[in-house]
Order: C-alpha cells, then structure tokens, then sequence
C-alpha cells in the first residue's frame, strides 16, 4: 500500500492532473476486500481532492470477504458502488471455478451492501464453463434480478497462462446460441447492453471511459496506464513493484494503432465508431453494412447493434 501511495504521488504529477478532475475511480485487479479499509485511508486523502463531487468510485469484492465492517469502511471512506465477484449461484459450479464462496456468502454480501447505503451494486456471473446448461444460467440469472443491483458483467470463462485451469483447457466451452440467448434474457429483465460484457440501468463511467479512449492512470502491480499515444507498464510482480513502484515501461502508440483502437472499442460498446477517423474505403463499406442493417448511422457516428459480431465487422472494414 506504501509503493501504491508513492505510485499515485508520481503518476498525478506525470498526468498533470488537477484538482477536482478525476471522473472515476476502479480498484481492482483481484481481492480489494481482503484489505482493511484503514489501511486504504492514506489512498483516500490523497486522491479525494482531485476527485470530482459526482465521481463513481467502485471497489470490487468478493463476497466471502465482504464483510459488512469492510462494505462500512469502505462506504465512509467515499466508495459508493461495489462490484461483487459472484460468478454463479450454483454450488457444484462454483466449486468448479475454485471459488471460495458459497451461494448464501454472495446473496448475503449484495443484501448487507445495499443495507449499508450503496446505491449502485453490481456482480459477475460466468458462463461458457463445461457442464453449463440453459437451467443452470436460467437459474443465476433469476436470482441475480432478485437481489438490489442495477448493473450486471457476464464474460465467458476464457483459459489463461499462468493459471490452475491452464491444464484443462476444455473448462471453457462457450457456444454462441448460449451466449444470444444469455444477452437477450438478460436485456428481457430491463437491463441494457452497453458494452459487449456489461449491462444495467446504470452505466459504469469507468467502463465507459475506455471505450471512450479517455486517458487513466494504471497505478499498481500488472496495471496499465494511458496518457494520449503512451501506454504505462508498472512491473507485474508485487515483489518488483514494491522496490521499485516508480517503474514503468513505455509503449508509444501510432497513431494508426489509436485509429485501429477506436474502432475495435465502439463496435464493441455503446460508444459507436466516429465516421470522421475512417478510409474512404472503410466508409464506402460501412455504407453496405448500413445498407444492410449491420450498423446504423446517426450524427457522425456508426452504431453496431450486435456486440458479438463487433470484431468481424472491424475486420471487414479493415480488410
């Protein structure tokens, strides 16, 4: 926490952030609610006053590690949404993706939450894991909609290097007509899709700020950071980052890697594809896949009303 600190000291001065400008903060990248909230308490004052008033400041969880002391120091601390690593309701299923949670653990922790004041909950459910059935995500997703949350993230289970399930590739095993009909249920229960894994009443500003290509400060071991065409790698071992939390390795974007970004991020989102950034040749095969009702055009930007065919139809236009 004392490298994290140091960290967010340099990058503040490196972005050249003022007061009151920061649109939102996310901490993630595993088990925040492992960490007592007094331990945050030194992150907090530093960053509260480049903080703006309306900022959405979330915290991820798990729920066997929520607690209700955490979900209320956190709270006083200015979190004030909470997404929670639920990933099912199913027992068997989740003894299948390691977790350490039961079912009870994560309906207690959405409900002790919403007890506590956070207006704006959200979990992750996993789908696309060998032995899932139209029953068994039937079953998470009713009771996810029973519980007091405003946005829900499902992502198919995808097989990392590095990881326990690194052996047993055949874990993941998503099917498309799963995965439509997944998105359309979910939608059917008032939730619109705003991004190819992320659906609500309420949108997260966080979620959307990459898709917008805004810039973000990546402070912490395996974060990644953007300010304009650089990107910002602080090294991924905790043991590294603790020596030398200042370190960061570069990447210069072209600006044709911008171009290329942009597109893959709208069709992907809710952000849409400006017009104004295409070829000529890309726009006169836009024009066909509007013609064919594939993308819609208003007010200088291209619209994909299909989030799953979001990446063939970048390849088309680039190809």
């Amino acid at each position: 926490m004392q490298a994290l600190y140091k960290q967010l000291l340099f990058e503040l001065q490196r972005f050249d952030v003022e007061k009151k400008k920061i649109e939102t903060l996310f901490i993630g990248g595993g088990t925040p609610s492992t960490v007592a909230p007094k331990l945050y308490q030194p992150i907090f004052e530093l960053l509260m006053p480049y903080m703006q008033d309306d900022a959405e400041i979330t915290s991820e969880a798990n729920p066997n590690s929520a607690t209700q002391e955490w979900l209320e120091g956190m709270y006083a601390l200015g979190v004030n949404r909470i997404s929670f690593g639920v990933q099912s309701f199913d027992a068997e299923k989740l003894k299948t993706l390691n977790r350490a949670h039961t079912p009870q653990m994560a309906i207690d922790a959405l409900k002790n939450a919403h007890k506590v004041g956070y207006k704006n909950l959200s979990l992750d459910l996993i789908y696309g894991v060998a032995g899932d059935t139209q029953e068994l995500l039937q079953k998470d997703i009713a009771q996810a909609f029973s519980l007091p949350i405003n946005h829900l993230s499902a992502y198919a289970l995808t097989i990392e290097e590095h990881t326990p399930f690194e052996k047993t590739p055949q874990m993941a095993q998503e099917q498309l007509q799963h995965t439509q009909w997944l998105f359309e249920t979910i939608q059917s229960h008032g939730f619109k899709q705003y991004e190819i894994s992320n659906f609500g009443t309420y949108y997260s500003k966080h979620n959307l700020g990459y898709w917008q290509y805004k810039n973000y400060i990546g402070a912490g071991a395996g974060a990644v950071g953007k300010y304009k065409t650089t990107r910002f790698y602080p090294h991924t071992s905790v043991e590294e980052y603790i020596k030398e939390p200042l370190h960061v390795s570069k990447e210069k974007l072209s600006e044709e890697d911008v171009r290329i970004e942009k597109i893959f991020l709208g069709f992907r989102s809710s952000v849409g594809v400006a017009i104004e950034i295409l070829t000529d040749e890309e726009r006169i095969k836009a024009s066909i896949l509007t013609q064919e009702k594939k993308l819609f055009f208003k007010d200088g930007i291209l619209y994909n009303p299909d989030y799953l065919l979001a990446d063939e139809i970048a390849l088309f236009l680039g190809s």
